[in-house]
């Protein structure tokens, strides 16, 4: 069997995204070290997907804020994408762009208060 692990992404505030993402994105940890480089694996509220991440100050941190939205950014399914926007906006997200596609689906896409790019998607028909 081979099945999709983790991903993992090396930033400088690895335990204050972390702790937004639990707060507001039903995130949950299930690693998590105090002490540097202080990993952190979270996994999403369905157990499907799990993201390391950690400080490691001697490799390259990439700055989110001055790439593209589309270079990377985490997608979270929703059942209601406006009132989740309005919610992270209120805890310090900012928009980037907020589409209604023609198939009724509805896309939002927001940074995180450290600049990471952030998905908002509620489809007519889901992906899985």
């Amino acid at each position: 069997m081979l099945a999709f692990e983790h991903f993992a992404l090396n930033l400088e505030n690895p335990k204050e995204v972390s702790n937004w993402y639990c707060t507001h994105l039903q995130m949950k940890k299930v690693v998590d070290m105090e002490e540097a480089p202080f990993v952190t694996f979270l996994a999403d509220s369905e157990n499907r997907v799990v993201c390391e991440l950690y400080y490691q100050p001697d490799y390259p941190i990439t700055n989110f804020e001055k790439e593209h939205h589309l270079t990377f950014h985490f997608a979270f399914k929703t059942d209601d994408a406006e009132t989740l926007k309005n919610k992270l906006i209120e805890e310090g997200a900012t928009l980037v762009d907020d589409a209604r596609l023609e198939n009724g689906s509805h896309l939002v896409m927001l940074r995180d208060p450290w600049g990471l790019p952030l998905q908002l998607c509620q489809r007519t028909t889901p992906l899985v």
